[in-house]
């Protein structure tokens, strides 16, 4: 099995973000925007997010907005109670619901959370990098983001053994990086196989830089 892109899902949930984003009068909209067609396209059952506390909750809109689309589960995690209250609140102001809310340390949390499909991290969080390597991935594989960082500070790490396919850096907002985890056997790009590619869009001007 392998994760399947549904344009018409995606198209969806991208919709409806705008919407709510532009209701509620969230800011950083296109990191938003573009987690949650992702993961409407991916049609994740398992939406996992990694939330920085002082953070609004733009991106958490998205992510349960396409969460409603996939008839999947959206899950934050947060660091501590305090960050769970802030969390929490803050979706409710935005008229998000009750989130489903996680406590406690990244590698403990997510090896409890089995079978992820896709995943956003905040590079704001101090263990966001213990969190990607600990992320235990679907039998359809998973599409893991880092955002929020910039490019030029170094490519995220997943666990040992994981098989990275594909990954790309793309500028939007602070800088989002996207990794593609396969299933079954086969080289992983961080087995050290596989260069940088530069791409530039001639009609929007866009900066793509991708690893293959």
């Amino acid at each position: 099995m392998k994760l399947v892109w549904c344009p018409e899902t995606a198209s969806k949930a991208y919709i409806d973000t705008v919407k709510a984003l532009a209701e509620n009068g969230l800011e950083e909209r296109d990191v938003a925007e573009l987690v949650s067609a992702m993961a409407g396209g991916w049609k994740a059952q398992l939406i996992v997010e990694v939330w920085a506390p002082g953070n609004d909750v733009s991106t958490s809109l998205g992510l349960a907005v396409a969460a409603r689309h996939t008839r999947g589960r959206h899950v934050c995690v947060v660091e501590d109670e305090v960050s769970a209250t802030e969390y929490v609140e803050a979706m409710r102001r935005a008229g998000a619901g009750k989130p489903v809310v996680v406590v406690g340390e990244g590698e403990e949390v997510m090896r409890g959370l089995e079978g992820v499909d896709f995943m956003v991290v905040d590079c704001g969080r101090k263990d966001g990098e213990v969190v990607m390597r600990e992320a235990r991935p679907g039998a359809r594989g998973m599409v893991a983001l880092r955002y929020g960082e910039g490019k030029g500070k170094g490519q995220a790490k997943m666990a040992a053994g994981t098989r990275v396919v594909r990954s790309a850096f793309l500028p939007v907002g602070g800088g989002v990086e996207v990794l593609h985890v396969g299933v079954g056997k086969g080289p992983s790009l961080d087995g050290g196989r596989g260069r940088w590619i530069r791409h530039v869009d001639h009609d929007t001007g866009e900066e793509h830089v991708f690893r293959r």
